[in-house]
């Protein structure tokens, strides 16, 4: 199950929205060792499409040098798909993270999109349940 509160949420899909109709995508950070993500990391998709999605390398690995430096990893990859299903493709699954929570979001409908949670593991997809809970107050903000 991922637990993400509120203002994640809303913060992942406003990316979505904001990126549509090109494939948005991004992580949700926190704490070294905690299954619980606190900090929304939007990044550029370089691929520029509706279809793939691919992080910049150059910010990729700026942004990870940042993590190591702040003691967080990774607890989510999220991605949007404006014109798919919010279920993992060929690539989502061949180059799976086994280690975070894979949140897709379909924007085909812009109203009324469709957020969905995986754990993937050699090649096997597994749906999990997102469950949304209220902001706590002081929570880290997202970054742009």
């Amino acid at each position: 199950m991922l637990t993400i509160d509120q203002a994640t949420f809303g913060a992942i899909v406003a990316h979505a929205r904001a990126e549509h109709p090109r494939a948005a995508c991004g992580l949700v950070v926190g704490p070294a060792g905690a299954d619980r993500p606190g900090r929304v990391i939007p990044m550029v998709n370089t691929a520029d499409s509706a279809v793939h999605w691919s992080f910049d390398p150059v910010e990729y690995l700026r942004v990870y040098r940042e993590l190591d430096a702040e003691d967080e990893e990774p607890v989510v990859v999220y991605r949007s798909y404006p014109t798919a299903a919010a279920y993992p493709g060929e690539m989502d699954v061949r180059h799976a993270d086994p280690n975070v929570h894979h949140v897709i979001i379909s924007t085909r409908d812009p109203e009324h999109v469709e957020l969905r949670s995986f754990r993937i593991e050699d090649g096997v997809v597994a749906e999990e349940i997102v469950h949304v809970v209220p902001t706590p107050p002081g929570r880290p903000r997202s970054r742009r």
